[in-house]
């Protein structure tokens, strides 16, 4: 158990020290979490809806602060490439993120053209009956992204490692929490980057 944690609490401080210096990222991450968080408790009455909220508030917050705002230069902090960084990622980098983001945005063309996916589902009635199929077609996308990875980690690493990553995903929104809620005063003083002094000074 104390590697299960010591894992988990290495792959939660390359996360943040490696891929979180934009302070708006950080502030996207913490818009994401809250979102998440409603999310959480949404499933427990409407899976559907629920998947609507993470994949349109959640997941599109939470990518567009990696895409958009979050250096991809030399990390001086800690002495290393973007394409570095990009290979070492745990989860799920650059390159995997946009291959999970394109059948996001092709399962409602999908489930359009063919309500009945070849017969698999009863087709939907009405747009709301639309809308809650693509829904759950975006939760399924969900489990299957995050046990896909977990095995994946499996294979080409261990367990352990695999356990820790799904862990630490389905936990992110609670610890971004804690880790961010900081992050939009900084921003509004001007800071647009962090400086990441507690990354330094752990280094030395």
């Amino acid at each position: 158990m104390n590697e299960f944690f010591q894992t988990l609490k290495t792959q939660r401080w390359d996360d943040h020290r490696y891929y979180h210096h934009s302070r708006i990222n950080q502030s996207l991450h913490l818009i994401s979490a809250l979102s998440f968080l409603v999310s959480y408790a949404l499933l427990f009455v409407n899976p559907a809806w629920s998947a609507l909220l993470a994949w349109c508030v959640s997941m599109t917050t939470r990518q567009a602060g990696h895409f958009f705002f979050e250096p991809r230069g030399y990390d001086h902090v800690n002495q290393a490439t973007d394409e570095y960084k990009e290979e070492i990622k745990i989860g799920y980098n650059i390159r995997r993120k946009i291959v999970l983001m394109a059948v996001w945005v092709a399962l409602p063309l999908v489930l359009w053209l063919s309500p009945s996916l070849g017969g698999l589902i009863q087709p939907a009635v009405g747009l709301q009956g639309y809308v809650e199929d693509v829904g759950m077609a975006w939760f399924c996308l969900g489990v299957t992204g995050l046990v896909f990875r977990v095995v994946q980690l499996w294979i080409t690493q261990n367990l352990m490692q695999g356990l820790a990553w799904g862990f630490k995903i389905i936990t992110d929104p609670f610890h971004d929490v804690l880790l961010y809620w900081k992050s939009p005063f900084y921003l509004l003083r001007g800071q647009l980057i962090d400086p990441m002094d507690h990354v330094s000074q752990q280094a030395h």
